[in-house]
Parts: C-alpha cells; structure tokens; sequence
C-alpha cells in the first residue's frame, strides 16, 4: 500500500509540502497565540522548512519520475540538511548554554538603537533568546523537535 502511494509522482511531494506548512503554522501559533518570540536560529529553521515546502509544491506540481523526482528530492534534502544544523547547533547551545548569549539583542535594544530603515532586516532575524526553552512537549524543546522533523525530511528525500 505504501509503496503504491510513493509510485505516484505528486501525493508524496504534496504530502510533504502540507506537512511542512502545517508545522510553520503551528511555529506561527506558538509565536502569535503563546507569546513565544522566535530567536533568530528559529527563524532561519523556518526559512529552511518554508523553502522546503516550497520545493515540494513546485516538485508536487512537476509530477516528474525518475531523475527529474531524484532532483527535487536532492534539493528538498540539501535545504533540510542545512536547516539540520542549524537545529542541532540551537539544540546544543540550549544543552550547554555560553557564558555570553550568541544570539544578539532583543527587540526593545534594536527599537531604541536603529533607526526604522535598519530595524526593519534586523526584526526578520528573530528577537527570542537562542538558549532559552520556553515550551516542550515530551521533553524536547522546539529546536529538537526541529532537528527531528528535518531529519524525517532527509529520510523523506533519501527514500523518494
């Protein structure tokens, strides 16, 4: 049955795009509904799992076999191998956190310091503490959660 369903060259990449943008959307839930501000290693593992659900869209919409589907999934797994370590690092540093905080300033710092025209690309960078656990769920915190996921996505592209 499984297999029946990677036979199709669309449904997996779908799959997968909704998987991901489920995940982004619960991220967003956190953010706006919980108060829990993104750091910025948070945000550049959004950036990989948007960038990831992007491809999977364009590969679902492809619907290409073989080498073409080979191609999509090694680029899927390339950007999920970079939002990898990015989780990883942030996992580690929440472990064995630094004296000095590698994450840099928070918001309330950036609005009294920047002018409007340089806050504005320093916001997209995340305001949240990198080290800081502020919600987990069976003892993983968001970044190891992260790492998980990402690393179903390798499997994902490894097995497509």
């Amino acid at each position: 049955m499984l297999l029946q369903l990677l036979d199709r060259p669309r449904l997996p990449f779908f799959a997968l795009a909704a998987t991901v943008f489920g995940l982004l959307g619960f991220g967003l839930y956190l953010q706006h509904y919980e108060g829990l501000s993104p750091c910025p290693m948070c945000i550049m593992q959004r950036y990989a799992f948007t960038l990831i659900g992007l491809v999977a869209l364009v590969a679902g919409a492809h619907g290409s076999r073989g080498s073409g589907r080979k191609f999509w999934a090694l680029l899927i797994g390339v950007i999920a191998i970079a939002g990898l370590g990015v989780a990883a690092r942030q996992s580690w540093i929440q472990r064995f956190p630094p004296e000095v905080p590698e994450c840099g300033p928070g918001l309330d710092y950036l609005l009294e310091s920047f002018p409007l025209t340089e806050l504005l690309p320093m916001i997209f960078q995340g305001e949240g503490e990198c080290t800081a656990i502020d919600w987990s769920l069976f003892g993983l915190s968001i970044a190891n959660w992260s790492f998980v996921c990402l690393a179903g996505v390798i499997i994902f592209a490894l097995c497509i």
